[in-house]
């Protein structure tokens, strides 16, 4: 009998870059722009500078450093890097981020190994595919078990992606995603605390997939049953949901699901995105901070535990990393600055007073009606207390978000996400001529020669 590791081993080993659709495509290069970004925007950050420090000398690109690194090395720091601000692409129904798994493990095989643009084509688009459908299989029950499912899944997810990069047989394929599976980790108690950790797991997912994937090259056999056996991937990290692996095996390589993922317009936990909407919008309304009594937002269920509790926590949060996992803090940032970028998550603003009583007037209710993990959604009701505005004192405002922007019903443009990547650049300290240049060179990064883009992101 056919497992689910050998279908999905019998597709990634199939996959040529020829046969790939153009959205999907033209997504992995999006992502490819956002990923780069990201690495150059927090590359003199100190997370990003205590991971450098593991790294060994190579042949590999950490973006944004000068030098080359073990392979090993370059993929813990690029998607350390890219995930780090959580500023990164989500997938919807997962979620997932993707980007900053799969873009560090299958460039630091095709460097390792002097692939063309073409390995790295197949190498993005199979592996984005797979962690997004990975993440449909038992929905929100990673998360119960108190696991990061990026961090779990992204180890599999790059362990494919590199098979097929590397044009690995089938049944090595299945060998690295079982070697995987024993690799696969992320808890989720930087909640608690603010710290660091969940910054590192894309980054530790990437260099996992990529040392299954070569393990299993060098003749390493794992196991065939990870996915369904009785002590596989879904029973170790998501028990309390009977897994269905029809959304992960059905259509592969017919229909794909990855030109949906979301590309982020704010630097903060994925669920917050579209409150801080709704925030923005409240404030173009004509309303100030100081006419807020109190503020009400509908939300799942699920999202409450890592987003609104502890609730004050969450209005005070401790850390700026902290912050970015507090709606009620985003929401706040989002109406006084009409953004969330990286600029409204520092230690002086987690300490703005105009910032915490705002946040502090926020709290949360149940919608049992909520769609989430399939959509994202936002809400607020906001309760006026002075006639500032024509509606008057006890005035009610409300707004709702059906979406999650930049996500497939409001996906941002090039030309918005292109301003994002040299933003980002900008924030990091390259010149913008440089960055023009590295964006310049990403819209041909699948042509043969296209891993020259990489000699420019040193340094």
């Amino acid at each position: 009998m056919t497992t689910v590791a050998e279908t999905i081993a019998a597709w990634l080993g199939s996959v040529e870059a020829g046969a790939i659709p153009a959205d999907a495509a033209e997504t992995a290069r999006r992502l490819w722009l956002d990923v780069a970004g990201l690495c150059v925007a927090a590359r003199r950050e100190q997370y990003v500078t205590a991971t450098l420090a593991t790294a060994d000398p190579g042949a590999c690109t950490a973006i944004g450093h000068a030098g080359a690194f073990d392979p090993f090395g370059a993929a813990l720091v690029n998607g350390t890097a890219a995930h780090g601000e959580d500023y990164d692409d989500t997938f919807e129904g997962g979620p997932v981020h993707s980007g900053a798994v799969i873009i560090p493990a299958v460039l630091a095989a095709c460097e390792r190994d002097g692939l063309g643009g073409d390995r790295l084509l197949a190498g993005v688009v199979t592996g984005v595919e797979l962690l997004c459908r990975l993440s449909l299989v038992a929905p929100k029950a990673t998360h119960n078990a108190g696991f990061h499912p990026t961090a779990v899944f992204g180890a599999l997810a790059a362990a494919g992606a590199v098979g097929a990069a590397l044009r690995l047989p089938p049944p090595a394929i299945a060998s690295a995603l079982g070697i995987a599976g024993s690799m696969a980790s992320g808890i989720i108690e930087y909640l608690s605390d603010g710290t660091w950790t969940k910054r590192m797991h894309a980054g530790w997912a990437a260099q996992s997939g990529l040392r299954a994937a070569l393990m299993a090259r060098g003749g390493f056999v794992g196991p065939r049953t990870v996915f369904e056996g009785p002590n596989g991937l879904y029973r170790a990290f998501a028990p309390s949901a009977a897994p269905d692996f029809a959304p992960l095996v059905e259509g592969l390589g017919r229909r794909w699901v990855m030109p949906s993922v979301a590309f982020k317009p704010y630097a903060c936990g994925t669920m917050t995105q579209p409150f801080i909407d709704c925030a923005v919008k409240l404030a173009a309304g004509g309303v100030r901070a100081s006419d807020v009594r109190d503020i009400v937002c509908e939300v799942a269920e699920g999202t409450v535990p890592r987003l609104w509790e502890p609730l004050a926590s969450k209005h005070r949060p401790p850390t700026p990393y902290a912050a970015k996992f507090s709606t009620p803090f985003c929401m706040a940032v989002g109406f006084l600055d009409g953004t969330a970028g990286l600029a409204q998550f520092t230690e002086s603003r987690i300490h703005d007073p105009e910032v915490l009583a705002l946040a502090g007037k926020i709290r949360y209710e149940i919608n049992p009606r909520d769609e989430y993990p399939r959509r994202f959604t936002g809400h607020l009701r906001a309760t006026l207390n002075s006639p500032s505005t024509s509606l008057g004192a006890g005035a009610v405002k409300e707004y709702r978000q059906p979406f999650m922007r930049g996500g497939a019903d409001a996906p941002l443009s090039t030309a918005e996400l292109e301003a994002k990547f040299l933003g980002n650049a900008r924030h990091g300290g390259w010149t913008r001529e440089r960055a023009e240049r590295v964006r310049d060179l990403s819209r041909a990064l699948f042509v043969q020669s296209s891993l020259e883009v990489l000699r420019e992101c040193r340094g």
